[in-house]
């Protein structure tokens, strides 16, 4: 299918051409998903030849090398890199757009979906998600990215499809959907001389803490609700994932903290859970999208596998 040169915008390939193929479109956006000229003939069931002569055109028409050789592999260029979130939402809004208001076959659709959430929730829910889209949509992979000391408008560029956890500011147009309250929790190694006697709010403060920050910071609302009770906890330091500082409460007399749906990691790694002795503010769980991923089947499917999974 062609457009004409007036429907395409600066920047846009074709846009200084007679025309656009939107099948170019689809194909950067594969080639910029996999970065890998055979990876992308697979996905879009070419030749490794056919997906060289697609890159060339792709490449006269950006007016950009667009993947270039790093090695023993390719690499995205810079302009490659600063266009492929609006590739992609324009593929995804193609793709609304001729699916219709019909059913579709998750098992016929070939899809990458990212997910935004913190490695806590990814270890705790994944391998179902993973093991349910087997089952329905074999076609999906899923691509879990870590949250990033900055923020940054991940669903309205489409750099993330959903987002998971505890959703803070978004964009205005971004939709909210919330699941339930959660509780933050104490955790500790086993043997754990907290866990000897009652636990006191005085016992819990004069403990050392770690904090699981992606941005460092060394208090929350836990300082605040010690500190109307004036008290004041010893935080020793701060890591930027669950894991890490999971093994490194196994090793220590360190106190931790952990969102109640992350127990079947703890108790995995044997680590002991506790009821913290304060009043704190609830976590509320949920997820966030984009509206151009509204009707889209495949983004409904991960919605619906998201409210199952953590309601």
């Amino acid at each position: 299918m062609r457009v004409t040169q007036s429907s395409c915008g600066p920047g846009v390939p074709g846009a200084g051409g007679a025309g656009l193929d939107l099948n170019l479109l689809l194909a950067l956006d594969v080639l910029l998903d996999e970065q890998s000229v055979s990876g992308a003939a697979r996905r879009l069931h070419l030749s490794e030849p056919a997906m060289s002569r697609t890159l060339g055109r792709i490449r006269k028409a950006l007016g950009d090398p667009v993947l270039v050789r790093a090695g023993r592999q390719m690499v995205p260029t810079p302009h490659a890199l600063a266009v492929q979130a609006e590739v992609s939402a324009v593929v995804e809004r193609a793709r609304a757009l001729f699916a219709g208001p019909g059913a579709v076959d998750l098992r016929t659709v070939s899809r990458t979906l990212t997910i935004l959430g913190n490695d806590a929730l990814v270890g705790a829910y994944g391998p179902a998600l993973f093991a349910r889209a087997a089952r329905e949509a074999p076609g999906v992979r899923l691509r879990f990215l870590g949250e990033s000391h900055e923020d940054a408008p991940l669903l309205r560029q489409g750099t993330a499809d959903l987002e998971l956890g505890v959703i803070g500011e978004t964009a205005p147009e971004v939709r909210v959907e919330h699941f339930r309250d959660d509780r933050m929790l104490g955790v500790v190694r086993p043997e754990h001389p907290l866990l000897r006697g009652e636990l006191t709010v005085h016992r819990f403060a004069a403990a050392d803490h770690v904090t699981v920050s992606r941005r460092g910071r060394l208090t929350g609302p836990l300082d605040a609700a010690l500190a109307e009770l004036g008290l004041s906890r010893r935080v020793v330091g701060s890591v930027g994932t669950f894991a890490a500082s999971a093994f490194m409460l196994l090793r220590t007399d360190l106190v931790g903290l952990v969102t109640s749906w992350a127990r079947p990691l703890t108790d995995t790694l044997g680590l002991v859970t506790f009821e913290i002795p304060l009043d704190l503010p609830p976590l509320p769980l949920g997820m966030a999208w984009h509206p151009r991923h509204d009707a889209d089947p495949a983004h409904a499917w991960l919605r619906e596998c998201a409210r199952e999974l953590l309601m």
